[in-house]
């Protein structure tokens, strides 16, 4: 193989997870069934499954005004106990498509509440399964990324501690490390429980090995994807140039001059033929180099 001409390589793991392959089965059978429906929001933050979907009749509603039909299909990362209580009151046929693993967030987050502690989780508070963790913990609850939004001194003694399921694993040790030191003269208990996704640190884990050995990586999943961003955070990291592109049209050829090793990861809300066409279109920059 010519000098010039570069190697793909793929992450270990990558791409759809079991929650958002689950979810997009359940949409399709029952839209096969039943007819056209809509997802309470985008069933997952992928612009180009969305608009998979939509041709096949399953439209996203942007809110609890916009749904115009008798039946509603919940997204993969849930909802609030209040929303959820809503759709039932308004008599409308709910299918769930929460991801189990959110949903054992959500258990774990009542869990805690109930037992008298007060919820910090750690998380976006805008994004969509933040805000219903928030539901499930109830008034007494939070969603921060960093301890220097919390006051020690105005927490209760009793603090139970989870994260959003797609966030890093060592980024929430290190959270709880800080809330741990903030808090030490004055907690009675703390409980931690650990609901990041397993896929998920799966998936970070091996884009670090891939960017270990790749001079350029490329991530592959939506703009409004949390997890993807946090795998371009992750590679870029590591001291690798590192682009997320949502579709192959977006790779610029100027980042392949002089790369010997290009690697391709994506998140786990990118379908498999994003990442197959951009290595398809790698495949044609490979050919242009040898002729």
């Amino acid at each position: 193989m010519p000098e010039h001409v570069f190697r793909i390589q793929k992450a270990s793991a990558m791409g759809f997870c079991s929650g958002v392959r689950r979810a997009i089965t359940i949409l399709e059978k029952s839209s096969k069934v039943e007819g056209p429906l809509q997802t309470l929001g985008p069933v997952v933050h992928n612009r180009q499954v969305v608009d998979r979907l939509a041709s096949e009749g399953i439209s996203s509603a942007g809110g609890l005004n916009e749904i115009t039909g008798g039946k509603i299909a919940i997204p993969s990362h849930g909802v609030s106990p209040t929303t959820a209580g809503e759709l039932s009151r308004r008599g409308l046929h709910v299918i769930d498509a929460t991801c189990p693993t959110v949903h054992r967030a959500q258990v774990a987050a009542k869990k805690l509440a109930d037992g008298g502690f007060f919820v910090i989780i750690f998380g976006s508070p805008d994004h969509p399964e933040v805000k219903g963790l928030l539901g499930w913990a109830g008034d007494k609850s939070r969603a921060v990324t960093d301890t220097q939004t919390l006051s020690a001194e105005s927490l209760p003694k009793k603090i139970g501690v989870i994260s959003q399921t797609t966030q890093n694993k060592d980024k929430f040790l290190a959270f709880i490390t800080e809330l741990l030191e903030s808090v030490k003269d004055r907690f009675t208990e703390v409980r931690i429980v650990n609901t990041i996704c397993p896929t998920t640190s799966r998936q970070q884990e091996s884009a670090v090995r891939l960017s270990r050995k790749s001079d350029l990586v490329l991530v592959i999943g939506g703009k409004d994807s949390s997890n993807t961003r946090r795998l371009t955070e992750i590679c870029a990291a590591q001291g690798v140039e590192t682009h997320q592109v949502e579709t192959a049209k977006e790779i610029d050829p100027a980042w392949l001059a002089g790369k010997r090793r290009v690697g391709v990861t994506a998140g786990a809300s990118t379908p498999d033929w994003s990442w197959e066409e951009v290595i398809d279109k790698l495949k044609i920059f490979q050919g242009k180099l040898r002729t």
